[in-house]
């Protein structure tokens, strides 16, 4: 018998949000579901703030609640470490939004665009904030 706790984990497995991994295919996605997109340029294996801010922020029940219902969400890595390699096809469409949306090379880097690819916020590396302090900062901006 599966007791209470793991059906409400598994239950959260499955209703949480995914972080995408196509910027095109989440603009359409953002477009379709009236949502903005947040983009994440990360290094998931070498960037400690970049892991610090996945675990207390985007890895939080209170911000994939919120995801879920207002975010398309997508993160471009960066990793470094060969067992972590991205396939080719990811690299190049990774170092793409790079070009375009994080030219500096800052890690990390979340951005808030809209729909149609308009930065509407930028947040250059970790700020120490919790998920509902970021979550009041994105309804600050979209409100704007």
């Amino acid at each position: 018998m599966i007791g209470k706790v793991s059906i409400s984990i598994l239950y959260f497995l499955i209703s949480a949000p995914v972080w995408n991994l196509n910027f095109e295919e989440a603009t359409k996605q953002a477009k379709d579901e009236n949502k903005v997109i947040l983009l994440n340029f990360a290094g998931s294996d070498w960037c400690a703030p970049c892991i610090k801010l996945t675990r207390e922020v985007f890895d939080q029940s209170e911000f994939l609640d919120y995801a879920k219902e207002n975010l398309v969400l997508v993160r471009a890595d960066f990793p470094r470490l060969k067992k972590n390699q991205l396939s080719k096809e990811q690299v190049k469409h990774n170092e793409a939004l790079a070009d375009k949306y994080n030219p500096q090379g800052k890690f990390p880097l979340t951005l808030l665009v809209n729909a149609e690819g308009v930065v509407v916020h930028e947040w250059d590396g970790y700020q120490g904030v919790t998920p509902a302090e970021f979550i009041s900062q994105i309804n600050k901006f979209l409100s704007e």
